[in-house]
């Protein structure tokens, strides 16, 4: 099970700041959708530039045009890329070749997404690398979470890994870490924290352990 800290209300000189404290506890790095649209691709190539032995997500949301957008993400240096379950299947095919080509993964996000086990079930057989189940911030403040669709997901998928995203904090770790998802994704509660590094630190061993 791996950490992925996703990193939505910085520029890219307080991103390395949130990296460099909490580092040594994650694997992978997020380049949050408000960052690339404020930064742009660059962003992700600075984030990969100052951390090289950590994995860098771009957080796209590809809905169109996935082969070009995987493409530019994948020179910026991203090691992951994220579409849209909700895109038409020719887009997500499109990014799932253009990615084995350059050697990098698709992500895809379930956000928005309403028959998820059916949709789970299609995007394993087109070859995507991870599924994830995300709670989008709209959502969360009226008290949803997504750890039943994660369960959901894993009954149907046989190759992908699966991943779950949205207001994943320390005290509901252990109930998210039930479900065995393949990667754990987490935002404010890891940046919106006084002591990152100890937060971080705590997540990281759970996951492990």
């Amino acid at each position: 099970m791996e950490l992925q800290l996703a990193l939505d209300l910085v520029n890219i000189s307080q991103a390395k700041e949130v990296v460099k404290e909490v580092e040594e506890h994650i694997d992978i790095v997020e380049i949050g959708t408000p960052v690339v649209i404020n930064e742009g691709l660059r962003a992700v190539k600075e984030i990969k530039e100052a951390f090289p032995n950590l994995k860098v997500l771009a957080d796209l949301k590809i809905m169109d045009a996935a082969g070009y957008e995987v493409q530019q993400a994948s020179q910026a240096g991203a090691d992951i890329i994220t579409i849209l379950g909700v895109a038409e299947d020719m887009s997500i095919k499109g990014a799932v070749e253009e990615a084995k080509k350059q050697g990098k993964k698709i992500l895809v996000d379930m956000i928005g997404v309403k028959d998820i086990k059916g949709r789970a079930k299609e995007l394993d057989e087109f070859g995507v690398d991870y599924i994830c189940v995300h709670t989008g911030y709209d959502l969360q403040a009226v008290g949803q979470n997504s750890f039943e669709d994660l369960v959901t997901i894993k009954s149907v998928v046989k190759n992908a890994k699966t991943a779950v995203a949205g207001g994943i904090k320390l005290e509901s770790l252990p109930e998210v870490i039930k479900a065995q998802p393949d990667l754990v994704i987490v935002g404010g509660g890891i940046t919106s924290q006084d002591d990152k590094k100890s937060v971080a630190s705590q997540m990281k061993e759970l996951i492990t352990n």
